[in-house]
């Protein structure tokens, strides 16, 4: 039995999202994902995006460290499957587009519904070929699509698409932006006719399109679209936009502008990783390393009924999580908030030492209820085997910078240097170990005990 409903979607939108880690924020504590890397091809050019460009430690959408044929994607997904019983979702993102790649993609969905039924299958696309698709996806019940749109006026669209590729005829230049945006919009309207959860990804590109946003999301909500997600700009080695010198938003102008949207009514994703187009594992974490083919059976055996039990068991978890939620009294007061960063590897833990982070997540709490707010992207403090108390001021005074508005910073190690930044900067940094939730509410009480503290001695 799923979890129950909780939001404005139709109980069979619900039902459908409920073990997808990418449209359910509790799902993705628990359940796991797997892209597979089968769709090298591309038929439009981004100006951030450059495919030539790989590397095997880099974690951003378009990078993989092998593209796999749909009979190496069948044997690995059925390996994964058969050890890792959380997945729940497997998908197809790149790492180029997958409709660039059409008898690939969907000769690979095939043989993954036919050997691990209990999936959902899902497929990211730039959705320039989408609206020909369209029956081939319903009738292999693909019933999550993810469209990535970055503009809907050709003017915008134009500094980010220099060229699209269909059918023979190469276009440029406003027309190209033109004639991408138009298949974009006509494949939410037909994918949500039929019934198919569509998510929206948008890159928020500063001076290009990030006031542009807003009227995407107006767009694609009243077409039909479920989720809008909305991620920072990310430039390849090589790009167009890196010769530009083009930087990427500061956190802070994305979440204003996540706010934004918010208030304007749209569903929003919050916890998106912005995932390698081989990444498995929970959101947070990239186990890809740890199911290599070579390693696996060359007919790995799939228990779906331990798996059914297994995930089972996480739905329970998840009620649990909801069930609590709703009983609260408590609810947040804007006044009353206290705003905590966490440095976690995934698992819904703090496991993760300051210094290696690349990233917070970000909660707001009244010490009764804790609420996700999103992620935050920082550059690491500590490379490798570095001294994390070494001179590394700028970085430092960036991250405090992006960590001004939090009262409470949880890691699982934290040198001393960047422990006194972040104490002047007002931020209390504090050590803790173990599950998310239970360690804010602890170091909320803490530091409210410690202020009383300063307090008193005044």
């Amino acid at each position: 039995m799923k979890p129950q409903p909780t939001s404005c979607l139709s109980n069979a939108a619900e039902d459908d999202i409920s073990r997808h880690p990418c449209y359910s924020e509790e799902a993705h504590r628990f359940f796991a994902r797997m892209h597979i890397p089968v769709a090298p091809a591309c038929n439009i050019q981004c100006n951030y995006c450059n495919r030539k460009f790989d590397c095997v430690n880099e974690s951003r959408p378009g990078v993989v460290s092998e593209v796999l044929t749909p009979e190496q994607a069948e044997r690995k997904v059925k390996g994964v499957a058969a050890q890792l019983m959380q997945l729940s979702v497997v998908g197809i993102a790149g790492p180029g587009d997958p409709l660039a790649n059409a008898d690939k993609t969907f000769d690979t969905f095939a043989r993954v519904r036919k050997h691990v039924p209990d999936v959902m299958l899902c497929l990211s696309t730039n959705g320039l070929t989408l609206y020909r698709h369209i029956d081939r996806i319903v009738e292999l019940g693909i019933n999550h699509v993810t469209i990535t749109i970055n503009a809907i006026d050709p003017d915008v669209g134009k500094e980010i698409y220099p060229w699209v590729f269909d059918e023979g005829v190469r276009y440029e230049g406003r027309e190209a932006a033109a004639l991408l945006i138009s298949r974009q919009l006509q494949g939410v309207e037909a994918l949500a006719k039929q019934g198919i959860l569509v998510k929206v990804n948008s890159i928020m590109i500063p001076g290009v399109n990030d006031q542009h946003l807003v009227e995407v999301s107006k767009k694609v909500k009243e077409l039909g679209a479920t989720l809008h997600n909305v991620t920072p700009l990310i430039i390849a080695p090589g790009s167009q936009y890196e010769k530009d010198g083009r930087k990427a938003p500061r956190p802070r102008e994305l979440n204003a502008l996540q706010q934004q949207l918010s208030e304007g009514g749209t569903k929003l994703m919050r916890h998106c990783r912005q995932c390698r187009a081989d990444a498995v594992g929970l959101l947070g974490q990239d186990r890809n390393q740890d199911f290599q083919l070579e390693t696996m059976e060359a007919d790995p055996v799939v228990d779906l009924d331990a798996r059914s039990q297994f995930q089972e068991e996480l739905d329970a978890k998840i009620r649990q999580r909801v069930i609590a939620k709703q009983n609260r009294q408590n609810i947040l007061d804007e006044n009353k908030k206290t705003r905590v960063a966490v440095a976690s590897r995934g698992g819904d833990k703090v496991n993760q030492h300051f210094g290696h982070a690349t990233e917070f997540m970000i909660f707001d709490t009244d010490g009764a209820e804790v609420e996700f707010v999103g992620i935050r992207k920082i550059q690491a403090y500590c490379h490798g085997t570095a001294d994390c108390n070494g001179d590394k001021g700028e970085t430092l005074q960036e991250i405090t910078s992006i960590l001004s508005d939090c009262r409470i910073l949880l890691s699982s190690g934290i040198g001393d240097a960047p422990r006194a930044a972040l104490n002047k900067a007002g931020v209390l940094p504090l050590v803790r170990k173990g599950g998310i939730q239970e360690a804010i509410l602890e170091s909320v009480k803490y530091g409210s005990y410690f202020e009383n503290i300063n307090i008193s001695k005044g």
